[in-house]
């Protein structure tokens, strides 16, 4: 029975730390998406921010964002404060057995939950891209993986009043993917669109991004990393009833993706008459996103109608969104926000113990906290060190003023000298 233990304890380690390793592959994606949705000029100012806000992610999460989040808490709406996290469980701790004894490392609990926190900061990257100062972003992203996150995180994971109020997310369609989201709108709110975006009419101009090969390329990433993002939440494998729900909820991550595609496309030929391909990129990441707060309880079929659903909320809300001059160069607004609002919901079809008021209670308590907390923080960084470029940088482009680079020297090196 010893052994039985310390081999469940050893598989199920390594199943969190593989699941990790696939979400930290999701930074490449998201860095490949936008390098590939924005303009070439931009580039390297997209590669620097989101390589930066993975490592800041990592080290402010070990800090004290872990200890927050997972920590000794003052009540169920207040967190606990702590710094650096504790260390890993003796043989003793395994062998102990009972529902008190660990399952999995501590280390690769935290190396797991490090990388969810990196996803939300990523969300904010794209959606700002092309006017904000590169380090007035790495400050925020101190704040936002180190506190803001971590806070309403521990609200629902960390077995906080959200918890207690039934509220269901599997793997984070509201903790993650919509709180990333409200802190970018707080923050597009205060930076206004890019210059061009829109005319004197106020309608929207198309501006085209350098690679969309480069952006097809980080859906697939992304859409890879989910299997980690998802599956891996369901924490362990050793057992028949949970490698039993890893298999469905793979599945169920890869048919909703797939409908998103789908809907998104015949979504876009209806309306624009084109299958147009950001469309499509949107719809892969707006099924994932959807069926991420719960693919662990749909059928088969039902999780292919939530990603398909999201597929078509994605474009609309994209189009409204253009329509309010709101500006979001990848969408991720739409994306995370509409649609994680959508996924959290769309729980209550197939999960018996989500109720519809633990719900909106997780919607409304996540989006009001991390939206008013980042407006503030946006704010302030605002009024002392700036959080947009100037018109002349925006014109040049980020990539020289930012980082001293060009992401394609050869090309615009060639189309100085006239050759």
């Amino acid at each position: 029975m010893e052994a039985l233990f310390e081999v469940q304890y050893a598989l199920d380690t390594f199943y969190l730390l593989l699941s990790g390793t696939l979400v930290m592959w999701m930074a490449a994606g998201f860095t490949m998406l936008e390098a590939g949705l924005v303009r070439s000029k931009n580039t390297v100012e997209i590669l620097a921010k989101n390589i930066g806000l993975y490592s800041i992610a990592c080290v402010m999460y070990m800090l004290v964002g872990y200890n927050i989040m997972y920590g000794e808490s003052a009540s169920s709406i207040i967190p606990g404060i702590g710094f650096l996290i504790s260390g890993d469980n003796t043989v003793a701790d395994v062998l102990a057995g009972g529902e008190d004894a660990p399952v999995y490392s501590n280390i690769a609990d935290f190396f797991f939950q490090v990388v969810f926190v990196a996803t939300a900061m990523s969300i904010i990257s794209g959606a700002v891209a092309e006017r904000m100062k590169l380090w007035s972003f790495f400050l925020f992203a101190v704040v936002l993986t180190g506190f803001i996150y971590p806070i309403q995180g521990y609200w629902s994971w960390g077995e906080g009043f959200l918890d207690e109020l039934g509220y269901a997310d599997y793997a984070g369609s509201g903790i993650v993917h919509m709180a990333g989201a409200s802190a970018a709108l707080a923050a597009v709110l205060l930076l206004g669109p890019r210059k061009g975006k829109y005319g004197p009419d106020g309608k929207a101009r198309a501006i085209p991004g350098a690679n969309l090969p480069l952006a097809t390329l980080g859906v697939f990433i992304l859409w890879m990393g989910w299997f980690g993002f998802n599956g891996g939440s369901e924490l362990k494998v050793s057992d028949v009833e949970s490698a039993n729900t890893v298999a469905l909820v793979f599945a169920n991550t890869n048919l909703a993706a797939a409908a998103g595609v789908i809907a998104a496309l015949i979504t876009a030929r209806l309306m624009f008459g084109k299958a147009d391909l950001t469309m499509g990129l949107n719809g892969a990441l707006a099924g994932l996103v959807a069926i991420t707060a719960g693919p662990d309880t749909p059928s088969l079929l039902l999780a292919t109608g939530i990603g398909a659903v999201g597929g078509v909320i994605v474009v609309f809300s994209i189009v409204l969104l253009d329509k309010m001059r709101i500006d979001d160069p990848v969408g991720a607004i739409s994306v995370h926000g509409v649609v994680g609002i959508w996924g959290l919901l769309a729980v209550l079809f197939s999960n018996d113990e989500a109720s519809l008021v633990g719900q909106l209670a997780g919607i409304g308590a996540i989006f009001g906290f991390v939206f008013v907390a980042s407006l503030i923080v946006w704010f302030l960084i605002k009024v002392t060190m700036g959080i947009r470029v100037d018109e002349e940088v925006e014109y040049q482009g980020m990539d020289l003023e930012e980082c001293g680079l060009e992401a394609y020297p050869e090309f615009t090196g060639a189309a100085g000298s006239g050759k």
